[in-house]
């Protein structure tokens, strides 16, 4: 190792340690139901003169907003809503986001005008700003591409997630997930998480691959679960955060764990890629099979890389994010008894050919769920190009700005009692997607969000249409960081009832 880069590795675990100490001299323990812990800050909060809102924050005050960040994102995020703030300066991604300084926007028309404006001369959105994502999903997927090959690669995907396909995926995910509750126990519990994920796996693994893989899709589902539960945790995910915690340091690191399933999860993905090649066939609909067929901006055919890269993008966010919300739908019905009422009256009284996607509770279900436990905290950062204001706020070329999509849907001039678990908001006005965006906006916008709506509504729908549980949770379930994304701090448990009323008629999408 160069003696650059063994002073890099050095600086970055005093980072790690002193990250950590902050944490475990300020955390506090929670204190709201479904919220998360609060911290208390060893600063005034003063901001130093200069440009308005700028802070070159010292290394002590970036390690302890790195500690908040990673163990307590939502308590990190409530505390500067606390002070009235729609604006302001974080420091808690560091290089990894370039040398600019990175602000979290939080207001309306301040989010409009910047994601209705992030194609032009004012702001960019490269993709290499999302590189804290590249250890698991490489460098040459959507998220990561910028420009003209980002745009190419978005519309090369984005068909497979629309139209005809998805009403194709409806008739899977109904299959799927009574396949699914076929395995829960009569009585007892089941650890809703984890159900949850089985659904959604077998879900997006046969939406990319397709048919006729099972034992393949097996091996893979049980690669990607090991890898992605080796970030599930406040602490765990701190490996996201420190590029060394992800290099191989001997037989008890975390790198050398991660970088094996890494391995074993790019063979099994590169064997299948190479089997598909060798026997394409013309009449297939998944996403591997598209993306073989498919064409670069350039006219060329996308290289195995390419394809694994997007391959990875697809199985992650559209399995992990799709399982969060799952959970956080049935915890929130099952501690509200009027919303799982009227749920359950809406479902029953449905006769046979109505269709769930048309159901109005059922899409507000799931609607305030997304509200209340965004799986997405933030956006994907906007470069700022030229001076611009927006919201009364001046930015200069090489910030970085982010939508606080968790803030945004907090705001209680938009939602009254944002706390409160209440779908009737969403009967009784339309929301702009400047007000709502559990799945971003603008050009970076995700390429599965109808899937991932239409998977939330069909599961419940199929589940809560012919079981009944309670919750088995004594206590509160906080919300708290899992990898990057925002999901629970404990278990979610359900514990099936007696069933006390008729089952309504099914319908086969």
């Amino acid at each position: 190792m160069s003696g650059a880069a063994d002073l890099k590795v050095r600086e970055d675990r005093a980072s790690f340690w002193a990250t950590l100490g902050s944490c475990a001299m300020t955390r506090t323990a929670a204190s709201v139901d479904g919220g998360s812990p609060g911290v208390a800050s060893p600063f005034n909060g003063s901001i130093p003169p200069g440009r308005p809102g700028l802070v070159s924050p010292s290394p002590l005050r970036r390690s302890w907003e790195l500690a908040r960040w990673i163990l307590d994102p939502t308590g990190f995020m409530q505390a500067q809503s606390r002070r009235g703030k729609d604006s302001f300066q974080v420091s808690v991604f560091g290089s990894a986001m370039g040398t600019g300084p990175v602000f979290l926007l939080s207001e309306p028309r301040t989010l409009q005008a910047l994601m209705s404006r992030d194609t032009g001369s004012e702001f960019s959105s490269p993709g290499e700003l999302n590189l804290l994502l590249s250890p698991m999903l490489g460098v040459r997927n959507t998220i990561l591409l910028s420009g003209i090959s980002h745009r190419h690669r978005r519309q090369l995907v984005m068909p497979r997630f629309h139209g005809e396909h998805l009403q194709n995926y409806g008739r899977l995910i109904e299959r799927i997930t009574r396949e699914e509750m076929a395995t829960w126990p009569q009585q007892g519990e089941i650890s809703v998480r984890e159900a949850m994920q089985r659904i959604s796996m077998g879900v997006i693994l046969e939406v990319v691959f397709g048919l006729g893989q099972r034992e393949r899709h097996g091996e893979l589902e049980a690669l990607l679960t090991r890898r992605l539960g080796m970030t599930a945790t406040p602490l765990t995910s701190a490996v996201l955060f420190f590029p060394w915690l992800q290099k191989d340091l001997g037989p008890l690191s975390p790198g050398r764990r991660i970088n094996q399933l890494a391995q074993q999860t790019d063979d099994l993905l590169y064997a299948m890629i190479a089997e598909r090649r060798a026997q394409p066939h013309g009449d297939r609909f998944d996403v591997l099979s598209m993306l073989l067929e498919a064409r670069d901006e350039a006219g060329e055919p996308l290289s195995d890389v390419d394809v694994r890269d997007e391959l990875m993008t697809l199985l992650v966010a559209g399995h992990e994010t799709t399982a969060t919300a799952l959970t956080a739908a049935l915890y929130w019905l099952h501690r509200t008894p009027h919303a799982l009422e009227r749920l359950r009256s809406e479902l029953d009284g449905a006769g046979v050919g109505a269709d769930p996607m048309k159901l109005p509770y059922l899409t507000a279900v799931g609607q305030e769920t997304l509200r209340l436990h965004p799986v997405a905290m933030l956006s994907f950062a906007r470069q700022v190009q030229t001076p611009v204001e927006l919201g009364g706020q001046c930015y200069e070329p090489g910030d970085l700005l982010m939508a606080c999509i968790y803030l945004l849907h907090l705001r209680p001039d938009l939602y009254p009692e944002p706390q409160h678990f209440r779908p009737e908001r969403f009967l009784e006005r339309q929301f702009s997607p400047y007000e709502y965006m559990p799945f971003g906006a603008g050009v970076r916008r995700c390429v599965g969000a109808a899937l991932a709506q239409m998977e939330l509504k069909l599961v419940l729908a199929t589940v809560l249409g012919e079981m009944d549980f309670a919750s088995a949770n004594s206590r509160a379930v906080p919300q708290a960081r899992r990898g990057v994304t925002l999901g629970h701090g404990a278990p979610v448990r359900l514990r099936r009832v007696a069933r006390q009323r008729a089952v309504a008629p099914t319908q086969t999408l």
